[in-house]
């Protein structure tokens, strides 16, 4: 799992059917880089999420056969 905080939201008209219902989030993560994540949560911007990736993201939809390999699967709250 990795942590990041979402930058912004990519557009995509097209998509293949396999790929679920979900926002593509761009989420910058702690080390400074950025990658692309699908967001079945509905989180905002500025929002601090969890990601799962690889085998594990695409493993989560047992439906279909996902291709993705980022997956947000938690939005962290703030209790200062």
């Amino acid at each position: 799992m990795v942590r990041g905080r979402v930058t912004g939201r990519l557009w995509s008209t097209k998509r293949i059917n396999t790929l679920p219902q979900g926002a593509l989030l761009n989420v910058e993560l702690q080390d400074g880089s950025s990658i692309i994540a699908l967001d079945p949560l509905g989180c905002g911007e500025g929002e601090e999420v969890l990601i799962t990736q690889g085998s594990v993201a695409a493993g989560y939809f047992q439906d279909i056969k996902a291709p993705i390999d980022a997956l947000i699967i938690g939005s962290i709250d703030d209790h200062n």
